[in-house]
């Protein structure tokens, strides 16, 4: 059984072609070949937004962990990825590439948890 609000992996195709089918009459093949071409496109994700990464997984933590936990897995792993301590040039970018990816991490977790707090 599905999940709840699962799509069927065919659904988009079949209403790409009923939609191509009746959208251009004049010429039915023709739109239930677009119509399949765009519900196939939308059954295989392409017209979706990037994808954000679990900011919790980022920082190697549960999404049950509390505010000292982030902030200490957090300050962990700036002292690993800490730019300064880059052997060259190229680990440094990468240091700094990952510290931009925990600093967003931290700050989503933040953000999340502001808005679930009650006013």
């Amino acid at each position: 059984m599905d999940a709840p609000g699962a799509r069927q992996p065919w659904l988009g195709k079949l209403v790409g072609v009923i939609a191509g089918f009746l959208l251009l009459r004049a010429e039915p093949v023709l739109g239930a070949l677009v119509g399949l071409l765009l519900g196939h496109a939308v059954d295989a994700g392409w017209f979706r937004g990037p994808r954000r990464e679990d900011p919790y997984r980022v920082l190697g933590l549960s999404a049950d962990a509390d505010d000292a936990q982030v902030e200490l897995a957090r300050r962990r792993l700036l002292a690993k990825f800490h730019p300064d301590r880059a052997a060259d040039a190229h680990a440094r970018e990468d240091a700094e590439r990952q510290t931009r990816v925990i600093n967003t991490a931290y700050d989503r977790i933040r953000a999340l948890r502001q808005s679930d707090r009650p006013r």
